[in-house]
């Protein structure tokens, strides 16, 4: 009985040291797993999803088309009959399918300019295409365009301007707010997803005291297309760059005050520059003509694609976004020149950027946040996205990364990107090169970086870099770092010698086309 009775006294105390060992095993195990350090905390403003959508789109096309492609003008006067109108050959795909084999993601088209003629049979006006000619009086330009840009997966944007010189109540400020709000909201509820609205503040020489009521056309159109975003002057959603050359400031930063700036008389430098201490995220929209004017005229032709691959360093390459105007002829096409130097500019990026120079260098950094966290490890950089990145240790005022490329490399294009759905940090920056005396150069050093930034400077060749981060909002994030060599941006302008490869007149018709993807 007591032999039993010890042998059950056992049994619970053995119980009872499994028991507790397994705890105590537990508890330590539990203790030595680390949770994964928490990302950094946002810096206001940051970008809403469809501004990042807009950011990562990098390219949009806009199309000038209207009465003024037929009288050889820029500003119409409101006069030119309807029978003006008359494209025989008009083909909205093609425009899509030129845009697409392009690299662009987004058209805009100008459903209305200041001389009021519709390119859509508005129920307001009898000055549209259904008192043309053209079909008949059946077509819409807007539709065509709608449907193509469907059916490539690309996205439209709508220009309707708020200046009409054939319009009777223009000048009469209620009445002809009614009238623009009932034409903008036929544009906003037919054509199925819009992106973009780009407006601007003109007005006619006589009408100083006609008001627009922006901030009721603001309201409605975030109403009917909550997806679209604004661009005007001063935002709300998207600002003009201050130029209609395409070229922001080296300084550009998305936060803007739009309470600061006023639409028809915005302060060119702020526009330029946006605003360090902005409370609000209003990227810069680059606007320029692939041609002189921004309605084809027979007389002029095109810049060449070397002038185009400047502009996109001084405008994607400045963190923003470029909007390049290709007016459609008085056929109803784009016409073959233009398309040979929108193949040949889309050629040259190609070149230029689609390999990484750095893409297997070693890489090491001033420190990491979390103490190595493969969440915020260096090696992120490598990768082209803006959702992973580096980020330094809390607390620390000397941010920099080393890169070793392994061999010497040639190259004169450094590419620099943050993760910008975490706001806009850097505030100045600089890289440097190691020397065949065992020497740090500065190469080159800038201020912003925002979405993208792109640095061309004369070519060098070296193993070593290293970026250094002077001045930041924050703790700097940088999610992408790229070594590129532009061979073209050194020779003489001639577009001789770009392969052509690519044959114009293939996208002339798109019953004949012959799709570059």
């Amino acid at each position: 009985m007591l032999n039993n009775r010890k042998q059950r006294d056992l049994q619970v105390a053995l119980t009872y040291t499994i028991i507790i060992l397994t705890l105590t095993t537990i508890v330590s195990v539990s203790v030595s797993v680390q949770h994964p350090t928490a990302a950094p905390l946002p810096v206001l403003p940051i970008p809403t999803a469809r501004h990042l959508q807009w950011h990562q789109s990098e390219l949009a096309m806009f199309l000038h088309f209207g009465t003024n492609t037929f009288t050889d003008s820029e500003w119409g006067d409101g006069a030119a009959p309807p029978s003006t109108f008359s494209p025989d050959s008009l083909d909205a795909r093609q425009w899509a399918t030129v845009a697409l084999s392009a690299g662009f993601r987004r058209l805009l088209l100008t459903a209305k300019h200041h001389d009021g003629f519709c390119l859509w049979p508005s129920n307001y006006t009898d000055y549209s295409v259904k008192a043309s000619p053209w079909r008949g009086g059946s077509g819409d330009v807007v539709r065509d365009l709608a449907i193509a840009v469907k059916e490539l997966r690309l996205e439209l944007g709508l220009y309707l301007s708020p200046w009409d010189r054939h319009q009777d109540c223009y000048g009469q400020t209620l009445e002809y707010n009614q009238f623009y709000l009932a034409q903008m909201t036929e544009l906003l509820t037919r054509y199925g997803d819009i992106k973009e609205i780009f407006l601007d503040g003109a007005k006619g020489e006589g009408e100083k005291d006609m008001e627009y009521f922006f901030d009721v056309w603001f309201n409605m159109i975030h109403q009917l297309q909550p997806g679209a975003l604004i661009f005007s002057d001063a935002g709300p959603d998207l600002r003009w760059v201050g130029d209609e050359a395409g070229v922001a400031g080296s300084t550009c930063w998305s936060p803007f005050n739009t309470s600061a700036a006023k639409i028809g008389d915005v302060d060119t430098q702020y526009a330029r520059e946006g605003d360090e201490l902005g409370q609000e995220w209003v990227p810069a929209e680059c606007d320029v003509s692939i041609r002189p004017g921004w309605f084809w005229h027979p007389s002029e032709a095109p810049k060449s694609a070397h002038t185009l691959l400047d502009i996109y360093y001084k405008s994607v390459g400045r963190n923003c976004l470029l909007l390049l105007n290709v007016p459609p002829n008085s056929s109803g096409l784009i016409s073959p020149e233009d398309i040979q130097v929108l193949l040949e500019f889309s050629e040259l990026l190609s070149s230029i950027f689609s390999k990484n120079l750095a893409e297997r260098a070693m890489i090491t950094a001033s420190s990491t946040r979390g103490g190595g966290d493969s969440l915020f490890d260096v090696s992120n950089v490598l990768e082209e996205t803006i959702y992973t990145y580096w980020a330094p240790a809390e607390g620390q005022s000397d941010w920099m990364l080393h890169v070793d490329l392994k061999k010497k490399v040639k190259f004169n294009v450094l590419q620099l990107q943050e993760p910008i759905q975490l706001g806009q940090r850097i505030i100045s920056f600089h890289v440097d090169c190691l020397n065949d005396k065992g020497e740090w150069h500065t190469m080159v050093d800038g201020t912003t970086i925002g979405y993208k930034r792109l640095l061309l400077f004369s070519e060098v060749e070296t193993r070593h870099l290293r970026l250094v981060i002077d001045q930041a909002r924050a703790d700097p994030l940088i999610s992408f770092f790229g070594v590129h060599l532009d061979p073209y941006s050194k020779m003489t302008k001639d577009d001789s010698m770009l392969k052509r490869t690519k044959n114009p007149q293939q996208i002339e018709r798109s019953d004949s086309i012959s799709y570059f993807i």
